[in-house]
This record gives C-alpha cells, structure tokens and sequence, in this order.
C-alpha cells in the first residue's frame, strides 16, 4: 500500500490535455432548445427502443445524457413509456421477436409522432440485411421520419437528426 501511495505522489495526477469546445453541439443545441420551446412547449420527450442491436448505438445515446453533451438542458428527456413520448429513436435490425413489440410501441406513441431510425442497421439492415430471423430495417415494419447514418452515429449526428425531425435541419 505505501510502495502504491509513493508511486502516487512521484507521479501525480495523469489526465489527458483538456481538447477544445465543441462548439458545433452548441449551436445545434441553440437550435434545437428554440425548436422545442416553440413546438412542443419546452420539452421533447424521446422514447428509445432497442429492436436488436449490438448496442453501439445505445452507448452514444448514453453519452447524450453525461455531463459533456447534456441533452436535457435543450428541453429532450428519454422516458420510460411511449404513452408519455413524442418521438421514437429507433436502432438495430428489427429481429422478429422485436417486431411485434415495435409495432405496440409505435402504436402506442400519441400522435403526432415522429420516428427516428439511428445506425446503418436501423436504416439499412447493416451487416445482417433481412434473414430468417430479421426484418431488417426499421421502415419495414414501421413508418420512418428520419435516417441517422452512422455505425455507430455519434451524439452530433444524433443531435443533428433530431433537429432534420423536426423540420429545422436537412
């Protein structure tokens, strides 16, 4: 324990050089709080359905939520209902047990509604296409507003098709 402590001081404190301000999410997230102050009264609820994926497009929906990308200080929060969402952000190849339950969900959303498919898979099959146990792309099973492309999409990107879903962004 000393010999760990020793070594602690000697060497001190190993970080990585502080990069700099992203400021492309910014003025994204400018665009997208005056978005959703008009349009939705200053709150867009998003309800995330995971339809088989590898879950690489989950860890950048996370990094929305941590501290650099802070998503919910534009007015977007992930709910757990999709009775209480506005918008569906949608990823992975929908597998055939997804389906049916992505279809309730869909559903289930009031209208108006907005879906947003998010990774090559959710738009396009990805690697697995349709098969036996796929149904492939998310617009298969249901209607789709926006394509995010990206294996996975990074958070910008996220943060740039929602926007392009709400008629701001192209």
């Amino acid at each position: 324990m000393q010999r760990m402590l020793r070594k602690i001081i000697r060497v001190g404190t190993v970080t990585e050089p502080p990069g700099k301000a992203d400021n492309r999410i910014e003025t994204l997230g400018a665009l997208l709080d005056e978005a959703i102050r008009r349009r939705f009264q200053g709150s867009l609820a998003i309800r995330q359905v995971d339809a088989g994926s590898c879950n690489g497009c989950e860890l950048e929906i996370h990094a929305l939520n941590n501290p650099y990308y802070d998503i919910e200080r534009f007015g977007i929060h992930f709910v757990a209902s999709p009775r209480h969402a506005d918008m569906l952000l949608v990823t992975g190849p929908v597998s055939r047990n997804m389906e049916t339950a992505l279809r309730m969900t869909y559903d289930a959303v009031p209208n108006p509604k907005l879906v947003v498919a998010a990774g090559d898979c959710a738009v396009r099959g990805g690697e697995f296409g349709c098969s036996y146990a796929l149904s492939g792309k998310v617009a298969n099973v249901i209607p789709v507003d926006v394509a995010v492309q990206g294996c996975p999409p990074t958070p910008a990107d996220l943060i740039q098709g929602i926007l392009t879903a709400l008629g701001l962004a192209r």
